[in-house]
């Protein structure tokens, strides 16, 4: 395994600040593995569920040990997402997208925790960008250690990622770099907002790419190049993942007003009190525009005090009811629609069967 010359990476159990091994076998990891909602072609299928289980074990297992680190303060921060749980989406994406060649060849798993590490890597710096107090039903790394923590520990696990990759070949590396470029654009755009001349709709849908579909996107293609797959069928995979990206992150937009905490995860209003621009609100700013009277009541509940609950539950309640929600789900839909349309030139089977029911159910959430 790699190491460095202060900041060891340790197998499991070895430098760790308890001196034991806490994870559980692969073959534990896989038994008790449920997968995502949208996957459940994959799971009633009798080969590709089982060796999907598999994989997805070994992708834990790895993850684990990629985090794992000898200084116990480094180890427990990068381990603290982790350990929240995740739907770990994009390394199943990378395992789906092997399934069209060789998903046996060990760069595969390789490649699924690359984008999982990055993913997570993102993910420390964005709750401290938003002030998030939560994540994944935990508090989140900066509220814990502090924000300059938080922040190096994004940074090292990027790091990791970065290690990962570099021995997967130059063309890995590129697409890792890539992505990272727009996944860092993506952000400095959202946090300085559309210029004076930009529709604030294509602003954002432009920045959900960046933040949200690259990544998705760099997933299929890593576990298409991997497996050996035709080059034309890994634009494929890039095609569908941007979209389905983009389709994943706008319902979460609609979730963030229609969500229930107890089964999503999420607080609703979460986006709302934050100030984050989501397309509910842009699409009610819109109609404020174009001189609804309704959607003024509403946006004054919106761009109020939200610090209290029920302040906060009153917007919220107020632009559930309004028909621009409705609205976001349907473009949601477009893109999501979209997204199963990309698939067309991939032969017919499990493996589209299945990208095509996640495309359908990431749209389907209600909550």
């Amino acid at each position: 395994m790699t190491t460095s010359a202060n900041h060891s990476w340790t197998p499991a159990g070895q430098g760790r600040p308890d001196g034991h091994d806490p994870e559980p076998s692969t073959m534990a990891i896989a038994t008790g593995l449920q997968l995502p909602t949208g996957f459940s072609a994959v799971a009633g299928d009798p080969d590709l569920g089982p060796s999907i289980s598999m994989s997805m074990a070994k992708v834990e297992k790895v993850l684990r040990e990629a985090i794992a680190h000898s200084d116990p303060l480094a180890d427990a921060t990068s381990r603290h997402l982790v350990e929240a749980g995740g739907k770990r989406i994009r390394p199943l994406l990378v395992l789906l997208a092997a399934h069209l060649g060789d998903p046996g060849r060990k760069e595969v798993v390789q490649a699924a925790v690359v984008v999982e590490l990055t993913h997570l890597a993102t993910l420390y710096h964005d709750d401290v960008m938003d002030s998030a107090p939560f994540r994944r039903g935990a508090p989140t790394a900066h509220e814990v250690w502090g924000n300059t923590v938080a922040i190096l520990t994004g940074d090292l696990i990027f790091a990791r990622a970065s290690i990962l990759v570099s021995e997967l070949g130059s063309k890995a590396l590129g697409i890792q770099a890539r992505t990272f470029e727009r996944l860092c654009l993506g952000q400095l755009h959202e946090t300085v907002g559309p210029r004076p001349d930009e529709d604030p709709i294509d602003h954002y849908l432009s920045v959900i790419a960046d933040k949200t579909g690259s990544l998705v996107a760099a997933s299929g293609q890593l576990g298409a190049i991997f497996a050996g797959v035709d080059e034309d069928v890994q634009d494929v995979l890039v095609d569908y993942g941007e979209k389905v990206g983009v389709a994943f992150q706008l319902a979460d937009d609609v979730i963030d007003v229609t969500g229930l905490k107890q089964v999503s995860g999420k607080s609703p209003g979460t986006d709302l009190r934050e100030g984050v621009p989501t397309l509910p609100v842009l699409l009610l700013r819109n109609a404020v525009a174009a001189g609804d009277a309704a959607a003024a009541a509403v946006l004054d509940l919106v761009d109020g005090d939200l610090t209290s609950d029920e302040s906060l539950a009153a917007a919220v309640t107020a632009l559930r009811e309004h028909p621009v929600t409705m609205e976001s789900w349907a473009v949601a839909r477009e893109w999501s629609d979209a997204a199963i349309r990309a698939l067309d030139p991939l032969p017919e089977g499990i493996v589209k069967t299945a990208l095509a029911n996640f495309a359908e159910a990431v749209v389907s959430r209600d909550v």
